[in-house]
């Protein structure tokens, strides 16, 4: 997939810095890993040259970031671009429906992708997400109600649902952010 250019910039969160990227279309990276690893990840992804700089697309996707770790937000409308093979699009579409503040099992979101007994592709295909939150990956647990594993550590994952619960509990209305 060519692309052009891919502009990145790095943020603070309450759970460590995070690499964010973005091309023409939308954001196609917000990672926990390693800056210089995820950057060149993405670059061999999508066969363009990633630079630092700034763009629309992550200038409101580091407002959107800012506001959902306040609580303040529960819905992302950042363009989202990410480019898999068929069954890993369809776990991401997946995932993307999982409501703020829920959670959803490897069992039932193979159900829900039309593979009921591909729970463990389901799981591989989370791990590949390369826009973690916004496609909330997070949000996936084992069926016996664990957290089963996380790219960003099982620490993040506990934190990002804590946060989500909390804010629901706390009967904040759900906003979204609009790209407008």
């Amino acid at each position: 997939m060519e692309t052009g250019h891919i502009w990145t910039a790095r943020m603070e969160s309450p759970v460590g810095p995070l690499t964010l990227g973005a091309t023409p279309d939308g954001v196609c990276l917000v990672s926990f890993d390693d800056h210089r690893a995820a950057l060149d990840r993405l670059q061999r992804h999508f066969q363009c040259d990633v630079i630092p700089g700034h763009h629309p697309h992550l200038d409101l996707l580091q407002r959107a970031l800012s506001d959902y770790f306040a609580g303040r937000w529960t819905s992302f409308r950042v363009p989202v671009v990410y480019s898999g093979n068929s069954f890993q699009n369809r776990v991401w579409e997946q995932l993307r429906g999982i409501p703020y503040g829920e959670t959803c099992s490897y069992e039932k979101l193979a159900q829900n992708v039309g593979r009921p007994r591909a729970a463990r592709a389901v799981g591989n295909a989370n791990g590949l997400n390369r826009v973690c939150i916004l496609i909330p990956c997070h949000r996936v647990i084992r069926k016996d109600g664990t957290l089963g594993g996380y790219g960003g550590g099982l620490w993040r994952k506990e934190w990002l649902l804590r946060l989500e619960r909390r804010v629901m509990a706390e009967g904040h209305i759900p906003r979204a952010l609009s790209h407008h």
